[in-house]
């Protein structure tokens, strides 16, 4: 299906209504029998599902990084002074300008094709996309260099595809639960609950991470300014059976430390 997520390429996401306008026609889509199931990104889904539907299976996670793609530079910091970079994310935009506050930042609407060749016509001299967007594309190759964690953390449930279901059909939810994996769903539930608690989207730059050590949860967010001037973060370890909690103390931390504010000022320009 080609929702208006796909179909409005002429405003920033954050405007338009956000990450929701892809999920949104797929679930109209699974009320009205149309469709047994809906895959998404879980970094594209919201807290909340309608009345009706669940998650029902999350499949293991493929790399969560974000991607720097150039036809000219290898790496970020091999790139030239007042550069300009595309991406659409606001947590991107966030995170590259508080490492490289001289580099110039615009935005970019499509999919991983449409995107892709607005580089190629040297529209940008790089462009920041989702890298396992790229692997599940066979578009690898176009990878430049992985932003790791500690350069750009990525997003709640980035690089993790969700299943969606009808609450009432037990025999899809039962084919679904042979494709779940159990460490990931951890991973996420950690992260979406530090979204959940500060009441994230895609208008906010918010990003949080999360990796298993043994039968541990290290959990890994931030949240800044767009111009990344100022990002607050908050990192802290628990048992695996404590995912969710986990994530609350991780966005209790932050707001503590002035998320909050961050956040208000954002959601009033």
């Amino acid at each position: 299906m080609s929702t208006q997520g796909d179909k409005i390429l002429d405003s920033p996401l954050a405007k338009i209504g956000g990450k929701g306008l892809f999920v949104k026609e797929l679930e109209m889509a699974l009320l009205q029998d149309t469709a047994d199931v809906a895959v998404h990104s879980m970094k594209d889904v919201p807290m909340e599902f309608p009345e009706g539907l669940q998650l029902a299976g999350i499949c293991k996670r493929e790399d969560p990084t974000d991607a720097l793609v150039s036809n000219k530079f290898s790496n970020l910091e091999g790139m030239p002074k007042g550069a300009t970079i595309g991406t659409s994310s606001l947590r991107r935009q966030c995170q590259l300008k508080y490492i490289r506050p001289d580099l110039h930042i615009t935005d970019l609407r499509g999919n991983v094709g449409t995107r892709l060749h607005k580089l190629d016509e040297g529209n940008y001299d790089a462009i920041v996309l989702a890298s396992a967007g790229l692997i599940r594309l066979d578009q690898s190759s176009r990878i430049s260099s992985r932003l790791g964690p500690q350069e750009c953390l990525p997003a709640a449930g980035q690089g993790a595809v969700g299943i969606e279901s009808r609450v009432d059909d037990k025999e899809t939810q039962k084919i679904i639960s042979t494709i779940h994996d159990a460490e990931t769903a951890s991973c996420v539930l950690a992260e979406r609950a530090v979204n959940h608690r500060l009441q994230g989207s895609c208008q906010v730059p918010i990003a949080s991470y999360a990796e298993l050590y043994k039968n541990e949860i290290r959990l890994r967010a931030l949240v800044g300014r767009v111009d990344g001037t100022h990002i607050v973060r908050s990192e802290h370890v628990d048992d695996c059976d404590s995912a969710r909690e986990l994530g609350l103390r991780v966005a209790d931390d932050l707001l503590n430390k002035g998320a909050g504010n961050i956040l208000d000022e954002l959601r009033e320009e």
